[in-house]
C-alpha cells in the first residue's frame, strides 16, 4: 500500500494537526525556543543551532508567513532585521514548556545534567505544568474526548428548530 504524502494540514479539523504546518518540524521548535531565549539575528540562530543558511531563512520564512516571528529594523540601528515573537509566537510558550518538561521526565538519565527553566524572580524550577478542568480538577487523558464541532455546535436545523 502506497503512503499519500500529506503536504498541509490546513483543512484539518485537529488542533494538533493544524499547526504541525507552522511549527511542525525540529528546527522551528528550536529557532522558537531561542527566540524565547533571546535571539534576534539571523547570525544569533544559525550559530545557535548550526542550521545551514538555506534551511534556517526557510524556516524563518515561514514562521514569519504564520506570524509567529516578524522582522523588525535592528534594535542596534544597523541595516539588519532582527527576528522576534509576535502574540501568536509568544502563545507558544506553554507548548515549550511542556515538551521541555517531559524531555527532562523521559530523555535524561536520571543522574544527567541538564538545562533547567527557572523562575526569574525566584531561581526556582518552574512547576510541572499540569491540565485541569473548569472546575479545577487535574485531568488525565483518560478524563477528555475529542469532539466533532457538529457535536458542540447546534446545526442550522437545530438553531430553526430552536426558534
Amino acid at each position: 500500500m502506497q503512503m499519500v504524502k500529506r503536504t498541509s494540514h490546513a483543512d484539518s479539523l485537529c488542533g494538533v494537526a493544524r499547526p504541525l504546518d507552522a511549527i511542525g518540524d525540529g528546527w522551528s521548535l528550536l529557532i522558537v525556543r531561542d527566540a524565547f531565549d533571546g535571539l534576534r539575528r539571523f547570525g544569533e540562530f544559525q550559530r545557535s543551532l548550526g542550521l545551514s543558511k538555506n534551511i534556517l531563512a526557510v524556516r524563518l520564512r515561514n514562521l514569519v508567513a504564520h506570524d509567529i516571528l516578524e522582522t523588525v529594523p535592528a534594535s542596534d540601528g544597523s541595516a539588519y532585521q532582527d527576528y522576534v515573537l509576535t502574540e501568536k509566537g509568544r502563545a507558544l510558550f506553554p507548548l515549550l514548556v511542556a515538551l521541555r518538561q517531559w524531555g527532562e521526565a523521559f530523555c535524561f538519565a536520571p543522574d544527567e545534567a541538564h538545562v533547567v527553566l527557572v523562575d526569574k524572580a525566584t531561581g526556582k524550577p518552574v512547576p510541572r505544568l499540569e491540565l485541569r478542568a473548569q472546575d479545577g480538577r487535574a485531568l488525565a487523558p483518560e478524563d477528555t474526548v475529542v469532539v466533532h464541532p457538529s457535536a458542540i455546535r447546534p446545526t442550522k436545523r437545530q438553531r430553526a428548530k430552536a426558534s
